[in-house]
This record gives structure tokens, C-alpha cells and sequence, in this order.
């Protein structure tokens, strides 16, 4: 039995077909870890979610920020981007189906292999933040994503502020800080307060910023967190990450990684995707 994490597949099926085919994936014996971003920007992403749904629990999913903004487009809090390729699901027969299995998928998991915790999220974790602290956090979001309160929360998710963590913040300031930090956040300061401009490579830090994981005093720093949503800074593999976003939507690769018998045992694996947009466009 192999356990697997895969980077962001954005709508690109075709890729993730052929990469579940190189890496001999069987639903009877492996688990694959998705880590966020299934759809959008690629020509596939009913396509996407339908092959998740039919591989039923052997494609364990979490949520990326481009699907919440599918989740956000279908219940008209935001209208489409330029660059969104979201109609296939929008006016699918199957849509309520594909919406509903979305919603129903979380923003954090933790699986334990080998004696050890892996974590996984779509973007990052504030330096205040243990592993429970971002287990339970995120279980507040999903309990919005998965209630009646659905377009009410989604209409206040967006916005970048508050960008510095509060145990003692509420309501929607509380869900948003959340939802930044595991779906969108690659760079904060030593205290951890994010950033949402900056799109560099870790090397190209803007002054007085650092990757989210580099943070002094993390507190996760003693488990190992497996992420996607950062395409520029490519595959890294550290004893405490393990980023997978290689870019695949951009003309790049599509990524796994499959631990051995302990989570130190790591492959990269990947397959090469055709560009389906380019940066800037």
C-alpha cells in the first residue's frame, strides 16, 4: 500500500490521468492526498472532480483557494475571472452533484505513516498555529462550507484583512484570517503578518518578508507539512515540507511525492503538462 501527495492539478485532467498511470496507482491499495487547487485555469475541471468521486476514498481532497472560488462563483457572490475556465462545471448536468462533493472537502488533514504525523494544506500555516490549532481551525471553516450559512460565508471570505492572527478574533474576521493562511499565504513577516502581494520564489523574499515556513519560533516546525499553491517556488523537500506545485497549469509538471515506510523515504514523481495559460495573461 503506497501513500501519496499530489500538487495542484487546476483543471488539467488529462495530466492527472496519466500521472495516476505512471505512478501503477490502484484504488484497492493506495491513497492519494490531493492538496488543493483541483480546478480552474485548466480545460478539465468537471473532468477532475468526476475522476475524485469515482476513485471514491482512495482521492482524499482538501481545499485550495481556487475551489473556494468555484464554490463562491456557483452561488453568485463573485462573477468569473477573465482567466477562469469554470463553464464545464458551471453548466454541467452533474453540477449539483460536483459542488456538493466539493464543499463537503476540508482545508487541513493529518495522517499519520511510518510513526509520525504528516499535515497537509493548500498554502501555509501562521507561526502561531500547532498542528491541532490548524486541524481545529479548519474544521471551523468546513463546518461553514458544509452548513446552510454556505453563500452568507462566502460573501464574507474575501479581503485580506485581518493579515495577523488573534486567538480572540470572531465571526467573519475570524473564518477570513483562516482561510488566507491555508489557502492563499506564502510570505509573512518574523511575527506573522501575511503578505498577498508578493508571488516571488522563496529566494526573492521582499524585504522584511520570509517564507511562511521559515518563520522564527513556527510552531509546526516539528511536523512535517506537505503544501501546493506556490508554482514559483517549485518542488522543495526539507525534513519539515514538502511543497508540490510545480506548475503544472503553466506548461511545468504535475508532481506526486510517495513515502516509503517512514516520511523521511520520499520520490518525486511528475509528469509534464502542455501550457494552458500564461502568467500575466
Amino acid at each position: 500500500m503506497a501513500l501519496y501527495c499530489v500538487g495542484d492539478i487546476q483543471g488539467c485532467d488529462e495530466a492527472f490521468g496519466r500521472l495516476l498511470s505512471t505512478i501503477g496507482f490502484s484504488p484497492s491499495r493506495d491513497t492519494v492526498y490531493l492538496l488543493g487547487d483541483l480546478v480552474n485555469r485548466g480545460p478539465g475541471s468537471a473532468a477532475v472532480l468526476r475522476r475524485c468521486m469515482r476513485l471514491g476514498d482512495s482521492v482524499r481532497a482538501l481545499l485550495g483557494n481556487h475551489d473556494l472560488h468555484l464554490l463562491a462563483t456557483a452561488h453568485g457572490v463573485r462573477p468569473p475571472s477573465r482567466r477562469d475556465t469554470l463553464q464545464d462545471v458551471l453548466q454541467a448536468p452533474d453540477r449539483q452533484a460536483l459542488l456538493d462533493w466539493l464543499r463537503q472537502q476540508p482545508l487541513a488533514r493529518r495522517v499519520r505513516h511510518g510513526g509520525t504525523d504528516l499535515l497537509m494544506v493548500h498554502a501555509g500555516v501562521l507561526p502561531q498555529w500547532s498542528a491541532d490549532d490548524v486541524l481545529a481551525l479548519a474544521d471551523e471553516v468546513h463546518a461553514m462550507l458544509r452548513g446552510p450559512a454556505l453563500p452568507d460565508f462566502l460573501r464574507e471570505m474575501y479581503g485580506n484583512s485581518p493579515d495577523q492572527w488573534d486567538a480572540g478574533l470572531q465571526g467573519a474576521d475570524r473564518l477570513r484570517i483562516i482561510v488566507n493562511a491555508l489557502t492563499r499565504l506564502r510570505f509573512c513577516t518574523p511575527e506573522g503578518r501575511m503578505d498577498f502581494e508578493s508571488t516571488e520564489s522563496a529566494a526573492h523574499a521582499p524585504a522584511g518578508l520570509l517564507p511562511w515556513f521559515d518563520a522564527p519560533g513556527r510552531r509546526t516546525s516539528g511536523t512535517l507539512i506537505a503544501f501546493g499553491h506556490w508554482s514559483t517556488l517549485g518542488w522543495i523537500s526539507r525534513p519539515d515540507i514538502q511543497g508540490l506545485d510545480t506548475g503544472c497549469v503553466w506548461g511545468g509538471a504535475l508532481s506526486a511525492v510517495r513515502f516509503g515506510a517512514t516520511l523521511a523515504e520520499r520520490e518525486h514523481c511528475k509528469v509534464q503538462c502542455a501550457q494552458q495559460q500564461r502568467p500575466g495573461e
